[in-house]
């Protein structure tokens, strides 16, 4: 039996199942010869590169540790000094953790019953000592998405000494006519981010490589707080790489897509309540005493998932892997 055998199903952080394709590893591969060189004292080829890539100019782009680097960074600006930070809870538990780790104070809104960020009431919580305020689209952990027109109209309604932040960790999922035009709204306000990560629709989540997409006076600032040499000089062969390997990326898109629409339909025939997910999970909503009783069964097949006070956050892995978490939910609830 393999190492990765006896783990069971990780499905508790939203990793590709998949890793990054062939050709990437290939890159990476011929890369490790030169593994005894320091990376660059502070990113500059990466940022052009995914500036490139999307059409903006290098100084728009800040790059990070994954996105929990990049988060880390935003939070030591805007969060600190007691400073208040809006988000929906639950959310990404980054959030939180990192903005009590910076001395800032977390301000947490609830969901809507059907998982949604109660766009309102997020508007609603800012006040005078609110110095950032955290959206998700999709949200994790319930995958749901923000309306393109609500965003614009939340937007409006923010102060601009309030900066917001837009992480999209999970837009690689998201059809086209779904997403945000985040990339324009950057043009016109100012103290928006957009957040993104390689660590999920890539498969590079052990490279550490996300970034944040900004005006370049709030890139500057959040650039200042970056480590020297603390970029993985891999990063930048892994973009490269991935970017050449797009048609390949997309297919396992795809596939993930297929396999999410499956254990989402499998899990609503049981009777079960499952929002739309447009992210590589499923969240499945129960109440609290069938919380317990589910993900002990899931742990009991060595399945591992996230638990939350309001469910259980499933993620999307290969066929087998649904196969397992099907099997065993419908033990626990028939």
């Amino acid at each position: 039996m393999s190492p990765l055998a006896r783990l069971g199903h990780q499905l508790q952080l939203n990793e590709n199942p998949y890793g990054p394709p062939p050709s990437v590893r290939e890159a990476l591969s011929q890369a490790l010869s030169s593994a005894n060189r320091y990376p660059e004292f502070l990113p500059r080829r990466l940022p052009r590169l995914i500036a490139e890539r999307l059409g903006v100019g290098a100084d728009h782009i800040v790059v990070g540790a994954g996105a929990t680097g990049v988060i880390m960074h935003i939070v030591q600006e805007f969060g600190s000094g007691g400073a208040g930070v809006v988000m929906a809870m639950p959310t990404f538990d980054g959030y939180p953790i990192l903005t009590s780790m910076a001395g800032g104070r977390p301000v947490t809104v609830p969901l809507t019953p059907d998982g949604r960020q109660d766009l309102d009431a997020l508007a609603e919580a800012i006040d005078p000592g609110t110095r950032l305020v955290v959206l998700c689209s999709p949200h994790n952990p319930t995958g749901t998405l923000i309306a393109p027109r609500e965003f614009e109209k939340f937007l409006h309604r923010v102060p601009t000494t309030v900066t917001v932040v837009l992480d999209e960790a999970y837009v690689d999922f998201v059809a086209g006519e779904d997403r945000i035009e985040a990339l324009a709204l950057v043009e016109h306000h100012s103290n928006l981010l957009v957040l993104r990560t390689f660590s999920k629709a890539y498969g590079l989540a052990a490279l550490r490589v996300g970034y944040a997409v900004g005006a370049p006076g709030l890139i500057d600032r959040i650039a200042r707080w970056q480590l020297p040499f603390g970029m993985n000089a891999l990063a930048e062969v892994a973009v490269r790489a991935c970017y050449a390997a797009e048609a390949e990326i997309e297919a396992r898109v795809e596939m993930i897509a297929g396999h999410r629409h499956r254990l989402t339909a499998g899990l609503r025939e049981l009777g079960l309540s499952v929002p739309d997910s447009y992210a590589n999970f499923s969240y499945l909503t129960l109440p609290e005493p069938d919380i317990d009783r589910v993900a002990a069964g899931l742990a009991g097949a060595d399945i591992h998932v996230k638990r939350y006070p309001t469910g259980i956050r499933i993620t999307v892995g290969d066929g087998d892997a649904t196969d397992a978490v099907l099997t065993t939910v419908r033990s626990t609830v028939q």
